[in-house]
């Protein structure tokens, strides 16, 4: 029987090779928009990333915590097109790691109503990069902020106002 600490060890390892395999997608098929400076700081972010998963403070020795960095670390890879994407997803298969491609907006859209905070910030982080690029509609727009509104009022009670519409 798996302890919640074998658990966490296991879904750690395989994140922090999901890592590895992030870091070498970016820097074999680097974004064509990103100047070394902005590839640098990326690479870093996904190793401090790593750490935190196989390295947590105490508090954060948990899967909750674990799930964040898991989300971080595949947000570009589920969000994303080209071939540093591509050489990501076969790289996963190949090493027979268990996630998963999904498209994230795609569910949020059908379900017409945003889950938790995980959710919210994956839409406001993609929301005027998916409009930019066409790959989500004025219509899609609307309704996206309605969902971030309604989360939002459930949040704070209808408290104050909402700074993440567009």
């Amino acid at each position: 029987m798996q302890t919640g600490i074998d658990k966490y060890l296991l879904e750690a390892t395989k994140i922090g090779v999901a890592i590895d395999i992030a870091i070498k997608s970016l820097e074999k098929y680097p974004n064509k928009e990103w100047d070394k400076e902005t590839l640098t700081h990326i690479i870093k972010t996904y190793s401090e990333w790593k750490n935190d998963a196989l390295n947590p403070e105490t508090k954060y020795r948990n899967l909750t915590s674990l799930k964040y960095v898991k989300d971080n670390v595949l947000t570009l890879f589920q969000e994303s097109s080209g071939d540093a994407v591509e050489y990501f997803w076969t790289q996963i298969k190949k090493e027979n790691l268990d996630f998963i491609r999904e498209n994230k907006m795609e569910k949020i859209l059908k379900r017409g109503k945003i889950k938790n905070e995980i959710e919210l910030n994956f839409i406001i982080d993609v929301m005027i990069p998916y409009q930019q690029e066409g790959m989500v509609t004025q219509e899609e727009m609307i309704n996206i902020n309605e969902m971030i509104k309604k989360f939002s009022e459930k949040k704070t009670k209808g408290k104050g106002k909402n700074m993440f519409l567009i």
